[in-house]
C-alpha cells in the first residue's frame, strides 16, 4: 500500500525549538546555563509538561527544590515563546507543497498544553494540519502505544501502513514502526524530501 498520508512531529521538525536559545538571555555564563538545562530544567523534567502538568505546577514543585532558580524556572512557561526561531530549514515548504496536492496533513507532537493556541496564532504552517495531536491536552506521549492509536482515531482510522510518520526521535520512529506505520527518520529538508517522493506524496 502506498502512503496516503503525512503525519508529522513538530519540535526539531517543523519547528526549531531550543531551550538554550532562552537560557542564553537568562543566564549569562555558559557553564551556569549548561547545568542549569542538564540538572534543573532537563528534558525528564519537561517531559512532565508533554504529558499534561502545567507550566505553573511543574514550576511549583523544581522551585521548592530551587527556590533561588525562582524566575530562571518561571521563565521555561512564560517566556515559552522565546525558545523558538522560526521553522526548520525547509520542512515548511515542503508542508505547503503537500497541502498544494491535497495530501492529508496531521502532526503528533509530545507538546505542553499552555501554550497551544499561541503557537497556532504565531506558525501559519501549523494550521494547515487537519488535526494536531498535542500530548498535553489529552495526557499520552510518545512512544507509548496510546498516543499512536488515539491519532488514528482522530485520522478516521486509516490503515497504518497508509499514513508516513516523519519524526526526530528513533525511539517514536521505531514504536510507530511497530504499529505498521510506514516511517521516516527526520534529520533535515532535503532527506525528507526524498522520503516524500519516495513514498508518492510529493
Amino acid at each position: 500500500m502506498a502512503a496516503k498520508i503525512a503525519l508529522f512531529d513538530l519540535g526539531h521538525v517543523v519547528l526549531d525549538w531550543d531551550p538554550a536559545r532562552l537560557y542564553a538571555k537568562i543566564i549569562d555564563t555558559p557553564q551556569e546555563r549548561e547545568t542549569f538545562l542538564t540538572d534543573i530544567c532537563n528534558m525528564t523534567w519537561h517531559t512532565r509538561h508533554d504529558a499534561g502538568a502545567s507550566f505553573a505546577d511543574n514550576a511549583a514543585d523544581l522551585i521548592r527544590q530551587h527556590p533561588h532558580y525562582e524566575s530562571e524556572i518561571l521563565a521555561w512557561g512564560r517566556r515559552w515563546m522565546e525558545m523558538f526561531d522560526g521553522y526548520m530549514d525547509g520542512t515548511a515548504e515542503l508542508i505547503e507543497r503537500l497541502d498544494a496536492r491535497q495530501v492529508p496533513l496531521y502532526a503528533l507532537s509530545n507538546m505542553p498544553a499552555d501554550p497551544w493556541q499561541e503557537m497556532l496564532d504565531e506558525f501559519e504552517v501549523l494550521r494547515r494540519f487537519r488535526h494536531v495531536v498535542v500530548s498535553g491536552q489529552i495526557g499520552l506521549i510518545k512512544p507509548g502505544a496510546a498516543i499512536y492509536h488515539h491519532t488514528l482515531e482522530k485520522m478516521g482510522h486509516p490503515a497504518p501502513e497508509s499514513v508516513l510518520f516523519i519524526d526526530n526521535s528513533l525511539p517514536n520512529v521505531e514504536a510507530a514502526d511497530a504499529l505498521g506505520f510506514r516511517t521516516h527518520h527526520f534529520k533535515h529538508a532535503p532527506g525528507l524530501e526524498e522520503a516524500l517522493v519516495r513514498e508518492g506524496l510529493l
